[in-house]
């Protein structure tokens, strides 16, 4: 092949992809989205404003809504990179958004359920900062790892009950854990 052919080559089918996505829950088919687009969603996002942690976990976040509603992605009012990036700028106006409207909240106001409170005080402590840091994490990533440690199911369950794939599942946990043991020693 010329490098002339090379330049001028077809961009891959998305619209394609999509279908399979949609109509069989092609993981394949998911994969190859999956590896084009976060990159580049990865890279706008910071373009926004976003850190590189944020940028990945809202760029998750679109990759994951995107499995989700396949079936909702209409080829002809835009193309599926269209589609994707307003996905992802939504997700990102949503976070800053929450993070705007969310109060401030001192040490004494939290409100823990009696019956979940450590019996001393630096137990009380550090779950409380270890809430705090749950409660930092993307809503998917939170959601993830409540439904891990603290309902106790499998990654399998988990991929099931949400219909996920297990691959999306399992790297959405491990960034979580990443981010609270980046977190650990820092102050609340």
């Amino acid at each position: 092949m010329s490098t002339a052919g090379m330049l001028l080559r077809e961009p891959p089918d998305w619209t394609a992809e999509m279908a399979a996505i949609s109509q069989r829950r092609d993981q394949d088919a998911f994969l190859r989205v999956y590896d084009h687009f976060m990159p580049r969603l990865c890279l706008y996002l910071r373009g926004l404003g976003c850190t590189d942690a944020t940028a990945e976990d809202l760029a998750q976040e679109a990759l994951l809504r995107l499995w989700l509603h396949a079936g909702a992605y209409d080829a002809t009012r835009s193309a599926v990179s269209t589609w994707l990036f307003r996905i992802a700028r939504n997700l990102h106006i949503d976070r800053l958004r929450r993070e705007a409207l969310r109060p401030q909240v001192a040490d004494e106001e939290l409100d823990l359920d009696a019956a979940s409170q450590p019996a001393d005080a630096e137990d009380q402590a550090d779950a409380v900062l270890l809430q705090r840091r749950i409660d930092a994490l993307s809503p998917v990533q939170a959601r993830l790892l409540r439904m891990s440690y603290f309902e106790a199911k499998s990654h399998q369950e988990i991929a099931s009950e949400l219909g996920m794939p297990l691959g999306t599942v399992k790297s959405h946990l491990r960034r979580a854990f990443l981010r609270l043991q980046g977190q650990l020693g820092e102050p609340a």
